[in-house]
């Protein structure tokens, strides 16, 4: 399923803001091969990297896997009309109560399936991404919400960035010991640098920052193959002084009292939405022939009426901010000392500004699985009386 995500991320074009989600597709996908024949089969099997025979007993583990990650939540339906009906055997290797009716009143269908997207999203997505008509028999969808806390929370402020010249950026600012959080990997499209900001239930994202020449396809590309393991990375403690990686110094300096090494990061909050017409990418999705209407392709779903795939899409939508993946107070004393201090000690810091658009993966920490992807190039900005608010602090 990384795989999937990893070639969808290199089908990204252009350089506004994405979020998508393989973790979405993929099942769907798995149950579409399961009941497909012919080239419909091969092409499919071809996208999910399983046998068309294995596809339905995977797309059931992936869901009980996903349905016992802590602060994610999944779902998966279909619905037909009265008139169609499924084989007992594709039918039964779908989850318990996943199948439900279309009336045939396509508006009263679309509202229901409206419903059913925004109670399994907890609200964060309000409408089916496909529309029924009167031509539709057969709806199969399915809905991921995940939402963590950081377990460690950001502080608020501006970010003042040259590629955000607008000054108003909402910025999130933290200083961590935890400096093996942050490393520099070696593409080869470029060096990145990968910040992996953990939740508390296991769910975290991955915040990558490439070289400036690269293409938001090449730096979330470059971020599933980090999970892999596929690139050497260089992680933090072991950096060396200086401008080191992407948005990334190391500097030290000298301290009267010794310090263990810390992270200072600042990033820009953001909230991405985007909306995905599947069927414009029919080949990465293994849907090429699927969509030929002129035959059926998929007898192992229905014995009753030949089906063929009319539509497909993906509404997404991520948030990242200062206590979640969903004031900042400053105290300080002025002290006078007697004599000339004695700086013994060496302290380093580094410093990671992601100023300028980057890339983020949201997954499951322990298993890998990649459930969201995206590109920030428009962050969340603040609110007008934030901005204006004299003693707004800024990073």
């Amino acid at each position: 399923m990384n795989a999937l995500a990893a070639r969808w991320a290199g089908e990204i074009r252009g350089n506004g803001n994405s979020v998508f989600s393989a973790a979405g597709v993929w099942p769907l996908l798995a149950f579409l091969a399961d009941g497909a024949e012919g080239t419909a089969r091969e092409e499919l099997a071809g996208a999910l990297g399983v046998p068309a025979g294995q596809a339905a007993g995977a797309a059931r583990e992936l869901l009980a896997g996903m349905d016992s990650m802590r602060g994610l939540d999944s779902a998966l339906g279909v619905w037909t009309r009265r008139t169609l009906e499924l084989r007992e055997a594709w039918e039964a290797g779908l989850p318990a109560g996943a199948h439900g009716a279309l009336t045939g009143d396509a508006e009263a269908d679309g509202a229901a399936l409206d419903a059913w997207a925004a109670k399994r999203t907890g609200g964060l997505v309000e409408r089916m991404p496909v529309a029924v008509t009167d031509r539709t028999e057969l709806v199969l969808a399915s809905a991921l919400a995940l939402r963590t806390r950081w377990l460690r929370p950001f502080q608020e402020g501006v970010l003042e960035s040259l590629h955000w010249p607008e000054g108003n950026v909402l910025s999130l600012w933290r200083v961590s010991a935890a400096v093996d959080r942050i490393g520099v990997a070696d593409t080869p499209h470029g060096h990145v640098t990968e910040l992996k900001v953990l939740g508390d239930n296991a769910l975290d994202v991955h915040l990558l920052l490439g070289e400036e020449h690269m293409t938001p396809s090449q730096v979330l590309g470059a971020g599933v193959d980090l999970l892999a393991r596929r690139h050497p990375v260089v992680p933090g403690p072991r950096l060396p002084l200086g401008e080191v990686g992407p948005g990334l110094s190391v500097e030290r300096r000298r301290s009267a009292t010794p310090q263990p090494p810390t992270l200072q990061v600042t990033t820009p909050a953001f909230r991405v939405t985007a909306h995905h017409d599947l069927l414009e990418r029919h080949e990465l999705f293994g849907l090429t022939t699927a969509r030929d209407t002129l035959h059926g392709h998929f007898p192992g779903i229905s014995g009753t009426l030949p089906l063929a795939i009319g539509s497909g899409g993906q509404s997404a939508v991520a948030r990242f901010g200062a206590t979640g993946f969903e004031a900042g107070v400053v105290t300080a004393f002025a002290a006078v000392g007697c004599g000339v201090p004695r700086t013994r000690w060496l302290v380093t810091t580094l410093r990671a500004r992601f100023d300028r658009p980057f890339g983020f993966l949201a997954l499951h920490r322990h298993s890998r699985l990649v459930l969201a992807a995206g590109w920030v190039a428009d962050p969340e900005r603040l609110p007008e009386d934030a901005e204006d608010a004299e003693d707004a602090e800024r990073f």
